[in-house]
């Protein structure tokens, strides 16, 4: 297939996956079809399983992946309408029931103390994107810039083990939220967190998105492979998609993380997404090892944003 033809290809899917086609790739807004996630395909499906106390799954956090927060995160990811009613009520009764005393969202009894901040960056994330009340997240964005480490990036192990350098799993959680809290147009500690994410950005490419900053070898072969949902975990196609939403320039750094997307891609121009991570889903919205339209769309921007085509005349060339 051409670009054309796979672009209709991804018009085929999921009505969430036809929202972010013509946004992303076709550059129309089309704020009709993202009205329409809410009562159709996914979307429907997502809101359907809330129970009437207002959480799914059991709570919070519990099960994996079927709880409040993941079903929140994939709400989020779908680009739900933002001013979603049923939405805003199951964060606003999470923020009024699961605070830590660290000002973090505690996971359960056993976290009231310390909360985990990747979980809090994933939080922050949706909350930021579903337009929750700024001041209501004060306490979010203090917990986690709080938990910066001195390699610039984040651990979510450093409250319960001790860990002394950051992780990408957590590190990209952390980037993901504050870089929606600022989408949002929310200014609260605005400098602390441009630094915040500067400095976390930095900790992903000194590290090629993929690679020992030490031995130059694959840190994990597991962030390689390009499973959706994403949930809490690392991934190289998971860490540019937030380069290029973030509006981040080029970096020769990419571009290690680049060449292994591109030899992933299927003869149709098409890309497969991997084995899911284990664990109980609400749905299954894609079949393992099959061409997949949440990755071909997420590659397809990534190319777009950065231009790929057009490397072949510049000093960071894809060959």
């Amino acid at each position: 297939m051409d670009k054309q033809q796979t672009i209709k290809w991804l018009l085929e899917g999921d009505i969430s996956i036809q929202y972010q086609v013509y946004r992303d790739l076709l550059g129309h807004d089309r704020k009709d079809l993202q009205d329409r996630i809410t009562h159709e395909g996914w979307g429907k499906l997502f809101l359907s399983k809330r129970r009437s106390g207002g959480h799914w799954g059991d709570r919070f956090y519990q099960p994996k992946w079927t709880s409040t927060h993941y079903t929140l995160l994939d709400l989020r990811n779908l680009n739900l309408n933002p001013e979603n009613s049923v939405v805003k009520k199951s964060i606003e009764m999470v923020l009024d029931t699961s605070m830590a005393k660290d000002g973090g969202i505690c996971l359960g009894p056993s976290t009231s103390v310390h909360s985990d901040v990747c979980v809090n960056g994933m939080f922050l994330n949706y909350a930021s994107y579903f337009q929750t009340k700024e001041q209501s997240l004060h306490s979010v964005v203090d917990s986690i810039l709080a938990e910066m480490m001195p390699d610039g990036g984040f651990n979510c192990r450093t409250t319960r083990s001790g860990a002394r350098h950051s992780s990408l799993h957590t590190t990209l959680s952390v980037l993901e939220g504050l870089m929606e809290f600022k989408k949002a147009g929310y200014t609260y500690r605005k400098k602390d967190i441009q630094s915040a994410g500067e400095s976390a950005e930095e900790f992903i490419l000194l590290h090629q998105l993929f690679l020992s900053d030490r031995t130059g070898e694959i840190i994990r072969k597991d962030f390689l492979k390009i499973p959706y949902p994403c949930r809490w975990k690392y991934d190289i196609l998971r860490a540019l998609d937030y380069f290029q939403y973030s509006g981040r320039k080029w970096d020769d750094r990419m571009n290690p993380a680049i060449q292994v997307l591109l030899k992933k891609r299927n003869k149709n121009a098409t890309w497969n997404v991997h084995a899911k991570h284990p664990g109980k889903e609400h749905f299954e919205m894609e079949k393992a090892g099959k061409p997949s339209r949440w990755n071909t769309l997420r590659v397809m921007r990534i190319l777009e944003h950065f231009e790929i085509e057009n490397l072949r005349s510049t000093s960071h060339k894809v060959n």
